[in-house]
């Protein structure tokens, strides 16, 4: 039996190099962006995957490129998770609608 890979994660050392910070920027933004909040070892150690890596790069965007605030950039993060959220939720919609109207794949 094969079991599911596990997924790749980083301490925060590895992390920061890979993102271009330090570790201390890693655990201020932590402080100040619930979205990252990284699973934790047993023995208490950060562990990021690359879901985290991609908001950290994001969040480093938002703030060296686009020079906004905290404040801003915590602003804008809300709005990308809503208009996610809104996207999925019209995609779904689209597909009740077409298995109400009785689309090609209607199951009787």
């Amino acid at each position: 039996m094969d079991l599911p890979a596990k997924p790749k994660t980083y301490k925060i050392g590895q992390a920061a190099k890979l993102v271009g910070v330090k570790p201390f920027v890693l655990r201020f933004w932590e402080t100040e962006f619930p979205q990252l909040a990284p699973s934790r070892t047993a023995k208490g150690q950060r562990a990021y995957d690359e879901t985290h890596l991609a908001l950290i790069g994001r969040i480093k965007a938002l703030l060296y490129e686009e020079g906004l605030t905290i404040e801003g950039a915590r602003r804008r993060l809300s709005e990308d998770g809503r208009a996610t959220f809104l996207r999925e939720l019209a995609f779904e919609l689209a597909e009740v609608r077409r298995l109400l109207a009785g689309g090609p794949d209607r199951q009787t």
